[in-house]
């Protein structure tokens, strides 16, 4: 006798009928009761709390003002702090502290090492710990970091502080990705991580004009312009990262800023959404393995790889690139502003349009072929207004289980910015051609680990269509000894929280 299961989103069941509409397929066992039936259910979240009286639309505004735009500003910072040495580089700083071309591209790069080999561990560190006090530390770190950058006279010094800068900037990006991830819906999360990513493309308008205002201040107390630009945004920093610890929510379980309803609502809607750590969980060394041995995270260090190369090349060298094209050093960081709107629009187009019709894939590969378009302009022209619309083109490109593999996955695509740091080298000035060239090289990569990420996911979901994936669940279906390669679980919710997004009944959004 087959019988189908409980959707979980409705609770409804059947002794005979129904085991998991959620799967779209069927469960074959000879007899199944109401004691199997509950194996298939996930238990309610504080099922004593009522939460009629929750609006879930003005829950999620209140979030959104409660996370997003904090978050955002911090990103800015510190985008804002790793790339402005391009803004300063235009102002004297080779010639202030004796360093060639190639130190330049150097003290570039080991900004990346650093900053890639913490990433990973900070994740870890952001769950061991509340992210109030782990994310406001380095911050606070960083700023310091920061401002001495300012302070320094030699390249020794130089080199020191963009290894630190890396070192204590690489747990905020991965971080909030994954916290923000423990708040919402994955339906939800594409415009809220692209309004966060979004403050990056801001941080460069407002790092030209920012870099062009301090200018001005140029001689003041013995020091130059490039000084009083680390210096100033360093000091905002600090002083960003010491109000966090005030500012930043937790973890949704002990969201103060929430009621026990509101929580409870958060929570549930989560575990609904298949996020089945939202109610909390302890670190096990099995889901940071299975995060390694996963082929899509491999993938998708590769697919990010594509994407993050170009953007550091772009965010580090634009006042450069603009700079050769004929125009001197503040004109060129205010030429800036206007390509890093129009990418900041792009994002959270993009980003509001993914929610939406939920083809990432697609979309990834669309803004890719654009991206292209823009570095094959930049790559054949020989013409300042062409090569600058070219600019414009480019712009468009762009659980501990959970946390582990988008802190690799960044990691990963962040060592990419030690390349990018070495590709617009001084003697190919002002069309850097090979630098375009291997952006360009990259973008591909994109689209093809993008063509290969739909294809696989697409294969994937068809084995789950048919059972292919389907584990034994106690009680239910022991009788399927074919089932056995699947993993063997006391209930569905046990299958849920050991395999993650490897459970047959997660499907993956194309």
């Amino acid at each position: 006798m087959s019988a189908t299961g409980v959707d979980e989103k409705h609770g409804s069941q059947s002794s005979s009928a129904s085991l998991s509409d959620e799967k779209a397929r069927e469960v074959r066992t000879e007899d199944t009761t109401s004691a199997d039936v509950e194996k298939l259910q996930q238990p309610l979240y504080n099922d004593h709390v009522d939460v009629s009286g929750v609006d879930e639309k003005k829950l999620l505004r209140k979030l959104d003002w409660a996370l997003v735009p904090w978050l955002s500003f911090l990103y800015l910072l510190s985008f804002l702090d790793r790339t402005s040495i391009g803004n300063a580089k235009l102002y004297g700083l080779e010639s202030d502290l004796h360093i060639t071309d190639t130190q330049y591209n150097i003290a570039l790069t080991i900004f990346f090492f650093s900053y890639s080999i913490f990433e990973v561990p900070s994740n870890v560190f952001l769950k061991r710990l509340r992210p109030s006090i782990w994310l406001s530390l380095l911050m606070f770190c960083w700023g310091i970091m920061m401002t001495v950058q300012g302070l320094v006279h030699n390249y020794g010094g130089l080199l020191g502080m963009r290894w630190m800068l890396g070192l204590f900037e690489a747990g905020l990006f991965p971080g909030v990705n994954y916290y923000l991830s423990c708040w919402y819906k994955r339906s939800e999360f594409g415009i809220r991580a692209a309004v966060f990513f979004s403050a990056a493309t801001v941080s460069g308008a407002f790092g030209g004009l920012l870099a062009a205002a301090i200018s001005n201040m140029d001689g003041i107390g013995g020091k130059p312009a490039w000084a009083w630009i680390f210096i100033l945004e360093g000091l905002l920093t600090v002083l960003a990262g010491a109000a966090s610890f005030w500012i930043i929510q937790d973890f949704p379980d002990t969201a103060k800023f929430l009621s026990e309803a509101e929580r409870t609502v958060v929570i549930r809607r989560l575990q609904e959404d298949d996020q089945f750590s939202a109610a909390g969980e302890k670190l096990k060394w099995t889901y940071i393995w299975q995060s390694l041995l996963d082929w899509k995270t491999w993938l998708g260090m590769l697919l990010y790889m594509g994407s993050d190369g170009p953007l550091y090349a772009f965010s580090l060298f634009l006042p450069s690139i603009i700079n050769q094209l004929g125009f001197t050093a503040t004109p060129a960081n205010l030429l800036t502003v206007p390509v890093y709107v129009v990418a900041c629009i792009m994002t959270c187009l993009v980003g509001f349009y993914a929610d939406k019709k939920g083809q990432r894939g697609y979309i990834n590969i669309f803004c890719s072929i654009i991206g292209a378009a823009g570095y094959i302009i930049l790559v054949a022209s020989r013409s300042a207004g062409l090569s600058y619309f070219g600019v414009y083109l480019a712009a468009c490109e762009g659980s501990y289980k959970r946390s582990v593999t988008l802190a690799m996955v960044i990691s990963f695509g962040n060592i990419n910015g030690a390349v990018s740091s070495n590709v617009y080298r001084g003697q190919d000035k002002p069309w850097y051609t090979l630098g375009h060239g291997i952006v360009l090289m990259y973008i591909g990569i994109a689209i093809i680990c993008a063509i290969l990420m739909i294809i696989l996911l697409k294969r994937e979901n068809a084995a789950r269509a048919r059972g292919d994936r389907d584990e034994i669940i106690e009680g239910v279906n022991e009788d399927r000894a074919d089932l056995a390669k699947n993993g063997k679980f006391a209930s569905v919710q046990d299958a849920k929280r050991e395999k993650g997004d490897a459970w047959s009944g997660y499907t993956y959004t194309i």
